[in-house]
């Protein structure tokens, strides 16, 4: 064959395509003509076949072009440009949230993650079955975001950039084809049952030969679209299951279903033995009522979480350089431009107040409806609402890096964490579907040695009844649920494996500042040595605060003429900064080496240069309204423990009315760390608050880190969970719904393996017909779903 030529199909290969498809064949690199020839030498190469290319006598047929045209349409997604809406980069990586299309269950879920995680260059794989999405980080130096697509329809789903209006069509498409199916279904099982009920119970009198042949003709051609189409949603995810070489629970009920089908066309061509055409009807009805409700339950979680996206309006009212306002798309605000919000509008994009005053309906993100003042320097958020008043808003985050999408993007990341409990559950219920099949193999066997003619139906029985559906649905349906519900009341969670952990905390240790208190300082008392001048030195104190972002520096705002030069920030300790080339210290007493002696104030921040001290400040906050409740309720189940950076006077006169046991002071982040480390080593599970950077390294230690409030993005990065409200009491929410989760998860589990184990012993001794199997396997995995969505209502 030419060189030039296809070696599987044997057609010419275009020149701008020689050596882009190839692979090795028979020990040789190989050129093919296109990818669908490619893909099928590369199938029968992997399948051990090979030698199919040594002993033919003629080229193979040309692989269907659709494949061509399907990459063709797939490379879109690799232009740059449009990547920039729905791609997120991750240091050396990027990610991206898709939208799956023809998942149905758990096992589409476990079989994704399985065969991407295979593929070179994709690094991370976490698929949440309830909301149909995936989010994938992957290597663009090894892999293509059109090739992760073309892996994914490969295997049998279709997948998409997720875009909120994009994922409501594509779940009221899902619906709308459950709902044909389902109709078509019920009316069918109506009809099948009328007739063969009649049959069984000759309620038609004494009917002749002929007529009952009629009857099962007319029951089998009615049974015939309901197996073939309402049924097909389990023959996919089956054969989507063995094409990766595993066993899903679609297999059991594919099995069961084609089995009873072609036994009832057996025996009405040969008008001989039993049909069963109105349980196959029956068990595709309930099953897909199931799904069905399963599918409605997932989106109803989801929407809790989705629906924050639509808030944000699509257009905003753009200020120009030369003072006029134009209509802009909100996805095409740039950092650094400027747009205007009347009251009553929807604040269309995050950034800053540069001008004007304002109270925002902030519900949306926090499920508070109390509305937040903002003022001047204020940061705002897309999606939330200006009740009165005029903004004038710089933009600082473009739309996809906003806040509701990094949320959206949050929940999904924190899927990728599954469980102890939920990966448990996904292996044993693989394992069962295998004993299930083995168990139903060693039934019929048993049955049909003793001669009983009911072999066949005891089998398909034993299929049915103990398909583990429930037992699939019994973790992930708990935890969207969950996640759903704390997302509603303003708490994010960053890892779903967080909420089991919660669970078993025995001990919380609390920062004091931004955590107990407000976060809102402000200078009570001020000490100055006796050579300077005041005025010279607080204008120099202002001027290094405002380049600060500690809570304690707006305790520091007013008007400087200095220039900071070579600013450094300390955490824990305090900043630093040149100024008319001198270097001046302020923070705590250990950090700048002052001398507390000289100050007859209880200080905690001190300014210094040249080792003398120049000022001393006594900076106060105050407590949080909802902290000595917060605290009254946390500390009848958990040991509360303060670790603060502050001064140990400070933090003793804050404690003093709060139920806290153990308070420790002047504690650096390292201190702070090595505290909750000898905590551990102790023994003890421990949760961390705080806000701050120099929370940062003890948030990173804990076994479960929550960011208080307004959080520093650095402490956010470093937790487990985010309050977005400015709320203690969200906290005791969040250890009750860990407590709830964990309940619901071991009923859901307790129930879907209970039932397995009364039912099996029915099924295999023959006391359970087909149709009682049906009911109590579909019943199974809906008292499961129901179980779940309960959380949603508490």
């Amino acid at each position: 064959m030419s060189d030039h030529n296809c070696y599987h199909c044997g057609l010419s290969i275009d020149s701008r395509d020689q050596g882009k498809f190839s692979t090795v064949i028979l020990g040789t690199n190989r050129d093919m003509c296109c990818p669908g020839c490619l893909a099928v030498a590369e199938a029968i190469v992997n399948n051990g076949l090979e030698d199919y290319y040594q002993f033919r006598t003629e080229p193979a047929q040309k692989s269907d072009e659709a494949l061509m045209e399907t990459l063709d349409k797939l490379n879109v997604y690799d232009d740059p440009s449009l990547q920039e809406e729905f791609v997120f980069d991750e240091g050396q990586h990027k990610q991206i949230q898709l939208t799956l299309e023809g998942i149905t269950c758990a096992a589409c879920g476990w079989l994704i993650e399985k065969q991407l995680s295979k593929v070179e260059g994709i690094k991370q794989v976490a698929v949440n079955v309830q909301e149909r999405r995936a989010l994938i980080t992957w290597s663009p130096l090894e892999i293509k975001l059109s090739q992760i697509l073309a892996t994914l329809k490969r295997i049998g789903y279709e997948g998409s950039p997720f875009h909120p209006d994009e994922h409501e069509a594509s779940y009221k498409r899902e619906q709308k084809t459950y709902l044909k199916k389902l109709g078509l279904a019920g009316i069918m099982t109506m009809q099948v049952m009328m007739l063969m009920t009649g049959l069984y119970f000759d309620w038609f009198g004494a009917i002749e030969t002929e007529t009952r042949q009629y009857f099962y003709w007319v029951a089998l051609t009615l049974t015939t679209p309901v197996v073939l189409y309402s049924g097909s949603t389990f023959y996919v995810g089956a054969i989507k299951a063995l094409s990766a070489r595993t066993v899903n629970m679609d297999v059991p009920v594919t099995i069961a279903i084609f089995a009873t089908y072609l036994a009832g066309i057996r025996s009405t061509v040969l008008e001989k033995g039993e049909v069963f055409f109105e349980s196959i009807c029956m068990f595709i009805f309930l099953l897909l009522l199931s799904r069905f409700l399963e599918h409605r339950s997932r989106h109803r979680a989801a929407q809790i979480s989705a629906n924050m996206t639509q808030h944000v309006p699509v257009s905003a009212s753009k200020l120009n350089v030369d003072g006029t306002i134009t209509d802009s798309l909100a996805k095409n605000l740039k950092v650094g431009d400027v747009v205007i919000v009347k009251a009553g509008e929807t604040i269309p994009i995050d950034g800053v107040i540069l001008d004007g005053k304002a109270a925002i309906d902030e519900s949306m993100l926090t499920g508070e409806f109390n509305p937040v003042a903002k003022s001047k320097n204020s940061s705002v958020y897309g999606g939330t609402v200006c009740q009165d008043g005029t903004l004038s808003i710089s933009v600082t985050q473009t739309l996809k890096n906003a806040l509701v999408n990094q949320i959206v993007r949050l929940q999904a990341s924190a899927m990728a964490s599954k469980p102890k409990a939920a990966q448990l559950a996904d292996r044993f219920s693989r394992y069962f579907v295998v004993a299930v099949l083995v168990i139903s193999a060693l039934t019929y066997s048993y049955w049909y040695l003793q001669g009983s003619e009911d072999a066949f139906w005891i089998t398909i029985a034993v299929l049915v009844a103990t398909c583990p559906c429930a037992l699939g649905l019994a973790t992930p349906s708990a935890l969207t649920c969950a996640m759903a519900k704390l997302n509603r009341h303003g708490i994010l969670l960053k890892r779903a494996d967080a909420l089991e952990q919660i669970t078993s905390i025995t001990t919380i240790a609390l920062d004091k500042t931004g955590t107990l208190t407000h976060g809102r300082f402000a200078i009570a008392h001020s000490w100055f040595a006796q050579e300077v001048d005041e005025h010279s030195v607080m204008a120099i104190a202002y001027a290094l605060e405002a380049r600060s972002e500690h809570p304690i520096a707006k305790a520091f705002e007013g008007s400087f003429t200095h220039h900071v030069s070579d600013f450094n920030v300390s955490p824990g300790g305090g900043i630093s900064g040149v100024v008319n080339n001198i270097t001046f210290l302020m923070g705590s007493a250990a950090y700048c080496n002052a001398d507390e002696t000289l100050v007859p104030i209880n200080a905690n921040v001190y300014l210094c240069a040249n080792g003398k001290t120049l000022a001393a400040f006594e900076v106060s906050d105050s407590l949080r309204e909802d902290a000595y409740a917060t605290l009254s309720i946390l500390a009848k189940s958990h040991e509360l423990v303060v670790l603060s950076g502050d001064t140990q006077h400070n933090v003793d006169v804050l404690v003093s009315s709060l139920p806290i046991k153990t308070a420790q002071g002047g504690l650096t982040p390292d201190r702070k760390y090595d505290e909750v480390l000898a905590m551990q080593e102790a023994g003890k599970k421990v949760m961390m608050m705080g806000d701050g950077i120099n929370d940062a390294p003890v948030l990173a230690s804990a076994d479960v880190a929550v960011a208080v409030g307004n959080a520093t993005d650095v402490a956010k990065t470093a937790a487990d969970v985010i309050l977005l409200g400015d709320q203690l009491l969200l906290v005791p929410t969040l250890i009750d719904t860990a407590h709830l989760v964990k309940q619901k998860i071991r009923q859901n589990i307790g129930w879907a393996v209970g039932y397995n184990l009364l039912i099996l012993p029915f099924a295999v001794s023959g006391l359970l017909s087909p149709w009682m199997a049906v009911v109590g396997m579909s019943l199974s995995s809906i008292i499961v779903v129901t179980n779940s969505t309960r959380l949603l209502s508490k």
